[in-house]
Order: structure tokens, then sequence, then C-alpha cells
């Protein structure tokens, strides 16, 4: 489907096929050669395509390894945008994040090993990632601002987006440290899933009752 909810034209899914065999064909080389060893122009060999084309699907060379990099950023302010009534921001991050961790969401870093070494071996990928995360709090602080009809995103929307965000943060630091030492999926979910009930227990007694969706 389309984000206007339409079924996709065969344009549309041949763009789509497109930029999934790129991102398949970068993924591959750059855990076989590093991030930083392996060009553009030989992305767009692997995948049978122009450079123009890579470029045009992927402006920068971070996003071909991280093409889930629109869902990282959204992923929070959408939990909070779509809690049910009478729910906090918080139980709705918490509810969604549990839920990620039981399904292994690779957006909460579930991954390969070699996915993960080869985030780690490269500065530009670390500081990426660094960055999508910095760029998912800022759109938690305007969806937080959107709850309680705060215009423009004030103090309070950007701590409470910075305390709560800092659970995925430390998530996903964690899942990859965790893939490392060569812990398969569940052991890491079943591990990993008592740390985020406690962080978010911590935080509740400050944001409990912060951005509840009136009923």
């Amino acid at each position: 489907m389309t984000e206007t909810g339409t079924p996709p034209n065969l344009r549309e899914l041949n763009k789509r096929r497109t930029r999934e065999a790129i991102s398949h064909a970068a993924t591959r080389l750059f855990i076989e050669q590093g991030f930083d060893r392996t060009t553009i122009a030989e992305v767009a060999a692997a995948a049978g395509v122009a450079k123009m084309t890579v470029t045009n699907h992927f402006p920068r060379k971070e996003d071909l390894f991280f093409d889930l990099h629109e869902e990282i950023v959204g992923r929070l302010a959408r939990a909070v945008a779509a809690r049910a009534p009478g729910e906090s921001a918080l139980a709705a991050l918490r509810r969604d994040c549990l839920a990620g961790i039981d399904r292994h969401d690779p957006r909460l870093g579930f991954s390969g090993p070699a996915f993960a070494r080869t985030v780690l071996d490269s500065p530009a990928l670390t500081a990426r990632l660094r960055e999508l995360h910095e760029q998912g709090e800022t759109a938690l602080a305007a969806a937080l601002a959107e709850a309680v009809h705060e215009r423009p995103v004030g103090f309070e929307c950007r701590v409470a987006a910075a305390l709560l965000a800092a659970v995925d943060r430390a998530l996903v630091a964690e899942v990859f440290r965790r893939t490392l030492a060569d812990e398969d999926h569940a052991a890491i979910a079943a591990a990993v899933r008592p740390s985020a009930i406690s962080a978010y227990d911590r935080l509740e007694g400050a944001l409990g009752g912060f951005a509840v969706r009136e009923a």
C-alpha cells in the first residue's frame, strides 16, 4: 500500500523493487568490504543500476545501510500520536517498545553480528545512527508538544523527549553488544525486556501523567 492507502501502481512497484535491490546490494558489500572502503559506483554495479539511480534513491551513503532510517526517526513520535484514550505518552512508548522487543524489531537493533559489527567499525555509520536517534528525539518532542497543545515546542517537552528517547538509545546499544557476543534474538529479547520495563518504571513518577490523551 502507498502512503495514501491505495494499492501501488506498476511504476511505484518498480521503484520500490529498485530501491530494495540497491539496499540489499549495498548492505552485502558494506558487510563484506567495510562501509568506508565501499564506493557508490561499486554499489551501483552490484545492483545493476546507474550511479545516479543510487543517489536518487539514497542521497546519503549511510542511508544505503540504514534503509529504515525514516522508520527509526519517526517511530517514537508515531507511537505517541497513536496512543489510546486515557493513555499517557510514556505508556504508549512502553507498549510500543515492548512489542518491538517481542518481535525482534530491527529498529531496536535486532540484526545479525555482521550488521552490528559493520556499524560499530565505521565512524560514519556510528555518527549517522546517533544522528537518527537525535532526529527521533526532536520528532518526539514535537509530538509531545502537539499532545499538550504547546507551540512552539517548549523546554518541558524537550526534556521529556530526551528522557523517553534515552530508553531507545540504551536499548539499541545493549542489543548490539549482546549481538556481538553471539547471543541469539530470543536470548537478547529475554535479557533486555526486564531492563526496558525497569527504565520506564523509573520514569513513571516524573512522566506517567504527562501527555495523557483525553478519553
